[in-house]
């Protein structure tokens, strides 16, 4: 009996070392549950192209998006735990428990929680020809006419909602929420001067800040960021502590082995440290960092409540 217990040991462990080792032995997906050009999908390519040269296999990007990230989330939560179908997800992963009643993978088969992989600040962005010159005006503005002002988001409970409110929170104000279909038609909105602002990431908006078809008013992080110094934060017109961004990580399906999950995460590691993924980073105003799968662990359920209590604050219903 012992003999056979010890073989059988030596053939999982055997079984585990080929895991490791062969991974991946084809094609790997990473699906992306937002639109193209939102600032997943841009950290999610450059991503793609290192890991593909590393891997010597076909790393894709698949864009699923809708029903806040649920449609390319439960993609990935129903694809074969072999790690080759990953989910290259934003913080929208923690703001979904606050926007909806029930998630469709919340007690059956949890995403594994595989690797942080870096933030870009929110920017709070208003029209260049618009009335708003200042996080003061804006401010100014909605208290004279409380609920009246609007500001877009790419939808209930997204991101971009959660950080608009949070600011509306910090700032005691009341503003009207209007939710557009994806971040290109509110950023459009925001331009064409028939929506007050919008909170979005600086890697979205950076080339319209900088082409001047967009005016950014402040940066959600607690210092100014390196891609555009000439931003001021929005801690330092009169908010102390206000810090908030969009960060992006990877998930697996629930049962993905532990050798391949503890695989990927140290390529992503050693990606996050290459030169060429820090410049194509830099670039867009993404900020890479690499923390230890536990510390990942902790964020996210920190994340969770932190978005929670803003949905309660904010009073958004539920889903």
């Amino acid at each position: 009996m012992n003999k056979l217990i010890t073989f059988i040991i030596c053939m999982v462990m055997g079984l585990t070392h080929v895991n490791a080792q062969t991974f991946p032995s084809g094609p790997v997906k990473l699906v992306v549950p937002l639109t193209p050009g939102s600032g997943a999908d841009t950290a999610a390519r450059i991503i793609a192209k290192y890991l593909t040269k590393v891997w010597q296999q076909p790393v894709v990007v698949e864009n699923k998006p809708g029903a806040g990230g649920l449609i390319g989330t439960v993609a990935v939560v129903n694809a074969e735990a072999n790690g080759q179908t990953l989910l290259f997800q934003s913080v929208t992963f923690a703001t979904n428990p606050a926007t909806y009643k029930k998630l469709p993978y919340e007690f059956s088969k949890p995403p594994i929680n595989v690797s942080y992989l870096g933030d870009t600040p929110y920017v709070l962005v208003t029209s260049p020809d618009g009335p708003y010159k200042s996080i003061k005006d804006i401010v100014s503005a909605a208290r004279a006419k409380p609920g009246e002002i609007p500001f877009a988001s790419v939808g209930v409970g997204s991101s971009t909602h959660f950080a608009a409110e949070y600011f509306i929170q910090a700032a005691g104000i009341k503003m009207n929420h209007i939710p557009l279909k994806g971040g290109p038609e509110a950023i459009q909105e925001v331009m064409s001067g028939r929506i007050a602002f919008c909170m979005a990431s600086l890697s979205t908006a950076l080339g319209q800040i900088k082409g001047g078809k967009l005016l950014a008013l402040g940066i959600a992080s607690k210092s100014r960021s390196s891609a555009a110094p000439e931003i001021p934060t929005i801690a330092e017109q009169g908010f102390p502590n206000f810090d908030m961004s969009l960060w992006f990580g990877l998930w697996a399906p629930n049962g993905t082995p532990a050798v391949v999950v503890n695989k990927i995460n140290g390529d992503i590691t050693k990606a996050l440290q290459d030169p060429e993924v820090r410049e194509a980073y830099s670039k867009v105003g993404i900020d890479p960092k690499v923390i230890s799968a536990d510390e990942f662990n902790k964020y996210v359920k920190e994340e969770i409540t932190r978005y929670q209590k803003i949905a309660a604050t904010a009073q958004i219903e539920q889903q």
